[in-house]
């Protein structure tokens, strides 16, 4: 039975690259497993939303890695991704519209505590990184 899941990423990756890997890792396999995904990127978690940062992930995974940047794909084909316009402004330096994030603009919900609180209230499961 399918499930209606919402994964939020706040924290900063920087601090605990591995939380934020496994973090993805679920929200892609939930993707996999045929659930109804919504993930939310704020705060510092925007980061995620970088190519040259999800690189970086890679990296430290080893040996020419793109396990990141595949769990990151599975959500982007299956998922949907919403994000805080300002958290991106304010940590990533970008606009919306200025095609700097690794998912296209209009492929993205741009939202705020209104769409948060929503997607949580109407979710089956929540997941916090």
């Amino acid at each position: 039975m399918a499930k209606s899941l919402f994964v939020k990423f706040v924290s900063d990756p920087k601090n605990d690259s591995m939380k934020t890997i496994v973090g993805l890792a679920c929200a892609a396999q939930a993707v996999a497993d045929g659930h109804s995904v919504n993930v939310f990127f704020a705060a510092a978690g925007v980061r995620l939303l970088e190519e040259k940062y999800l690189d970086t992930l890679d990296q430290g995974m080893g040996g020419g890695s793109r396990m990141v940047r595949t769990f990151m794909d599975t959500l982007i084909e299956g998922g949907t991704l919403h994000c805080s316009f300002g958290s991106v402004k304010a940590v990533l330096g970008h606009s919306e519209g200025d095609g700097a994030l690794v998912v296209p603009d209009d492929q993205i919900a741009w939202s705020g505590p209104l769409g948060v609180i929503a997607l949580a209230a109407g979710s089956d499961v929540q997941l916090l990184y």
